[in-house]
């Protein structure tokens, strides 16, 4: 059952699912002090979310069937930038989970109208581990490292999701768009100053939906975690690229019909959200988002993670896009 603090949209759109996060400025200014308070102390602590990582998957040979004509939203350039370098849209998104300790995931800026829009996993908005309901304290984080925040820290006000994810755990639809209130940081111990609007400072990345598999995408992610034989390769300190073909998978847990996936290295742990972007350029730094990771395969057996797994992104993620795209949400500073 639904928590009451989770509703439907309207009937005509009743795929999508609003989740309310920081709804009120003095809620929003209460989450971005709890962040930023004691030199980014919670963020520093922060460790990587570990639910649900690893899925049971095979690679298939067959072609993806599109469920609507195809649909593509441009992206939009962020700074100016050496060419070569990664992209400033992503960056990891904090959240307080069941144990009640400070986790992160990977997100993404991407294009909307009013330049507010953070893409990451479904289970880095919702807790799947209770009832129902969100992940708490939410932000947004871009180009994080080491608790600075060099765009400025971003509060959610309402994350946008697919209905059946949370009624049915359909991992089919686990993606999420957030909107986010304009950037904070702080100009003395306890004051809060407005740094602009997320994607006025960091670019946006488009988005392409009911696309045929793309003959490779560049993964963009924080991974953290080990492989099953208990290697180490990274750190999630730094933001990490690794580019690969897709495919389609059969999945036997968690429970997806049709999911995509793409040959990376990438490990489970902190990674969740990663965008996959086709058509990226180096010079601009954008491409097109078509991939969500959420959750990591060993499709060979040899105990290394060798694929990233993501729901494919169809006429209903359109539809939840578009639910998100369209929300304002103004300053708290």
């Amino acid at each position: 059952m639904l928590s009451s603090a989770i509703v439907a949209a309207p009937a005509e759109a009743a795929a999508v699912l609003v989740v309310p996060l920081s709804r009120t400025t003095a809620a929003a200014q209460e989450v971005a002090r709890f962040w930023l308070a004691d030199g980014a102390a919670n963020l520093r602590n922060a460790t990587p979310y570990t639910v649900r990582t690893a899925a049971d998957g095979e690679r298939l040979s067959t072609d993806i069937v599109p469920d609507g004509p195809p649909v593509s939203v441009p992206p939009v350039e962020g700074p100016s930038s050496p060419e070569g370098s990664v992209p400033t849209t992503s960056g990891k998104v904090f959240f307080i989970g069941s144990d009640l300790q400070p986790h992160w995931c990977t997100g993404t800026a991407v294009q909307g109208r009013y330049r507010n829009v953070v893409a990451t996993a479904g289970h880095c908005l919702l807790d799947i581990e209770a009832p129902a309901g969100p992940l708490t304290k939410w932000v947004f984080v871009p180009g994080y490292t080491d608790g600075t925040t060099p765009f400025g820290l971003y509060v959610g006000k309402q994350g946008v999701t697919h209905y059946d994810f949370d009624d049915v755990r359909d991992h089919d639809r686990d993606y999420a768009f957030v909107n986010v209130y304009s950037g904070v940081v702080f100009s003395s111990p306890d004051t809060l100053t407005n740094a602009g609007r997320l994607a006025d400072n960091t670019g946006g990345q488009g988005l392409a939906f009911n696309r045929p598999l793309a003959p490779a995408v560049d993964v963009f992610g924080y991974p953290a975690g080990p492989n099953p034989d208990g290697s180490l390769p990274y750190t999630g300190d730094t933001l990490e690229r690794s580019t690969g073909p897709t495919f389609t998978m059969n999945v036997t847990n968690p429970l997806a019909d049709r999911p995509v996936g793409v040959d990376s290295p990438f490990t489970g742990d902190g990674s969740l959200g990663s965008s996959w972007l086709t058509d990226y350029a180096s010079d601009t730094r954008t491409g097109y988002l078509n991939g969500i990771t959420m959750s990591v395969s060993d499709t060979d057996g040899d105990d290394r993670f060798d694929t990233g797994v993501s729901p494919y992104f169809n006429s209903d993620t359109y539809a939840v896009y578009r639910k998100a795209e369209a929300y304002w949400t103004g300053s708290i500073a």
